[in-house]
């Protein structure tokens, strides 16, 4: 069983809608970010720079449901209505270049070339009109997730809707922006990408990488464990991911299954930026995440840095091996104290080259934590690991 710290509260994840908690630490009236749209009131995400106009997938052609697979209720402002059944292969780019400022630019405008060869987009706000809305993928205690179709562009992605008025009863104005403002700029094969947002009176959508297989999670808790090769290719992939993440100096310090969804061929999508922190420095001093997978520097409240991504991978490989994570106990504190003194046993299930890559990773001193290159280099993930790029993939790039 998981156990969060701090505030329990349900969270949607990002593109497979299972609810999940987080905890958050309240914020104080002053310190609130005003979490409301136009007509005198204060925008959330105004300051927001424009979203960067590179592919983020150059194909995706997903079937699309239709007729009896449009969303039920929920949200009762949005189109019910027949969906064609279509095989296309747009791009993505159109999701990526319009603007969300407000108001909208006037409607007809069309995309042309300028003298440098490059596109000028007319900048324009989209709005839920934009979309048609397909099945729901999840339900959270602040909204819901969508399967949705761009109209124009017949693009496939998951729409999540969140509701300002649960964002600002709980005053998590704060997570949210720092999930929209990581995410946004974050463009890799192994992270869920975030397209764009838009928001109207009541709502904030985000347009989400659209992941057709769904949770980790929850093929975890079908087969129960994973075998080598498929724990292996994930630990490469997670590695590669959290370079790229660090080397923008992004840290992630919730990496657990819940948070890792499947792409049309099984790569591995790290979703739910929530309590990640953009720290130019990379170091922070704020306990967050699931209590099973936090490392010792944040229990025993010292300054941390991105190293506490080594030791969450740590805890998700022995996780994927042997089916609960390795400190999980009867109770909070056996399970800190387990943490804290690093008390790793291992069934005899496990192999003898996992469990190396283990022991590296789970070190109480987080300087002596095996580093992610070192990670993908090991030799039992160079033995097992089958990791394949999905089409059209970005570089990975610092």
């Amino acid at each position: 069983m998981r156990r969060l710290v701090g505030l329990g509260e349900n969270r949607q994840n990002a593109a497979s809608g299972r609810p999940r908690g987080a905890t958050v630490a309240r914020l104080t009236p002053d310190q609130k970010v005003a979490c409301s749209n136009h007509v005198g009131v204060t925008v959330l995400f105004s300051f927001l720079p424009p979203f960067p106009l590179r592919m983020a997938q150059k194909e995706n052609a997903y079937p699309w449901p239709y007729g009896r697979q449009t969303a039920q209720p929920g949200l009762n402002t949005l189109p019910q209505r027949v969906l064609r059944k279509e095989a296309v292969i747009p791009s993505a780019l159109v999701l990526m270049s319009r603007s969300n400022a407000q108001p909208t630019a006037a409607p007809g405008q069309k995309v042309v070339e300028n003298s440098s060869g490059t596109l000028n987009i007319p900048k324009r706000s989209f709005t839920i009109d934009d979309f048609e809305i397909g099945r729901p993928l999840g339900k959270g205690k602040f909204g819901n997730v969508y399967l949705a179709r761009e109209k124009k562009s017949h693009f496939i992605v998951a729409l999540k809707v969140l509701f300002k008025s649960q964002i600002e009863k709980e005053g998590v104005e704060h997570q949210l922006r720092r999930e929209i403002e990581i995410q946004a700029h974050l463009q890799h094969p192994n992270i869920l990408r975030l397209y764009n947002y838009f928001y109207d009176r009541r709502r904030i959508y985000l347009i989400l990488e659209y992941a057709p297989r769904g949770e980790l999670y929850k093929e975890l808790q079908k087969s129960r464990t994973f075998d080598e090769q498929r724990t292996a290719t994930i630990m490469e992939e997670l590695a590669d991911a959290l370079t790229y993440c660090h080397a923008k100096k992004v840290i992630h310090r919730d990496i657990k299954p819940e948070n890792l969804l499947l792409g049309l061929r099984g790569e591995l999508k790290i979703a739910d930026f929530g309590w990640s922190v953009h720290a130019p420095s990379l170091r922070r001093k704020t306990m967050c995440g699931t209590l099973d997978y936090l490392p010792p520097e944040m229990i025993e409240g010292r300054t941390h840095n991105e190293k506490v991504d080594l030791w969450c991978i740590g805890v998700l490989c022995y996780e994927l091996l042997v089916g609960n994570p390795p400190f999980e106990s009867a109770s909070h504190n056996e399970t800190y104290r387990r943490i804290v003194k690093v008390d790793l046993k291992f069934p005899p299930s496990v192999p003898m080259g996992a469990q190396d890559l283990i022991s590296k990773l789970l070190k109480h001193n987080p300087s002596e934590r095996l580093p992610l290159a070192q990670v993908s280099a090991h030799p039992w993930v160079r033995a097992h690991s089958r990791r394949v790029l999905p089409p059209s993939a970005p570089q990975s790039v610092p």
